[in-house]
């Protein structure tokens, strides 16, 4: 098993190994070239398609976008993810359908080893996070390992440490669902 292999399956990867470097490069490389563009320019989407594959047709990604690989995001149809967001995608990102991502979002699936001494070698984990349909994601933060529900509203600001059951409405830091939308 290869160390992106171990990366996707949450076990502890070294960072610095060729096949994780050069995947970095390849995403480096294309968000570098998305920052001269808008959605509206011509190379645009296949530009996005190269960093993010299968992303459907009905789904967008505005720039500014950060995020470590492309390949760990996977987005269902008619998700819209606004500007300055960043998706730290060592573990799958999975965005269902319907979903709103507004700007400045921050997606963390890294998960470094607690101990001090292990975590001064290039090895980390990665949890993760999967978000629901139809779910609306304020400016928040997405720790690593989360689960948000199908329907949920994520208030701007929060920090969301823990799963969030569907049709909530969480906020604060860390996140707490304040409202059940049923």
């Amino acid at each position: 098993m290869n160390e992106i292999d171990k990366m996707r399956k949450s076990e502890l990867a070294d960072m610095e190994k060729p096949e994780i470097q050069a995947s970095f490069i390849h995403a480096k490389k294309l968000l570098a070239k998305m920052r001269t563009m808008t959605i509206y320019d011509e190379d645009f989407r296949q530009i996005l398609e190269e960093l993010v594959p299968n992303i459907p047709i009905t789904s967008i990604i505005c720039p500014p976008f950060y995020c470590d690989h492309g390949t760990g995001i996977k987005l269902g149809e008619h998700v819209f993810v606004n500007s300055n967001c960043t998706f730290l995608d060592g573990g799958y990102i999975t965005i269902g359908a319907h979903t709103l991502i507004g700007p400045n979002v921050q997606l963390y699936t890294p998960h470094h080893p607690i101990d001090y001494i292990a975590r001064r070698e290039t090895k980390e984990y990665a949890y993760p996070i999967t978000i629901g349909e139809d779910c609306w994601i304020g400016g928040a933060i997405i720790c690593p390992g989360v689960t948000i529900g199908n329907r949920c509203i994520i208030g701007a600001g929060s920090v969301v440490t823990k799963d969030i059951p569907d049709d909530s409405i969480a906020v604060g830091n860390p996140a707490k669902v304040i409202k059940n939308l049923n």
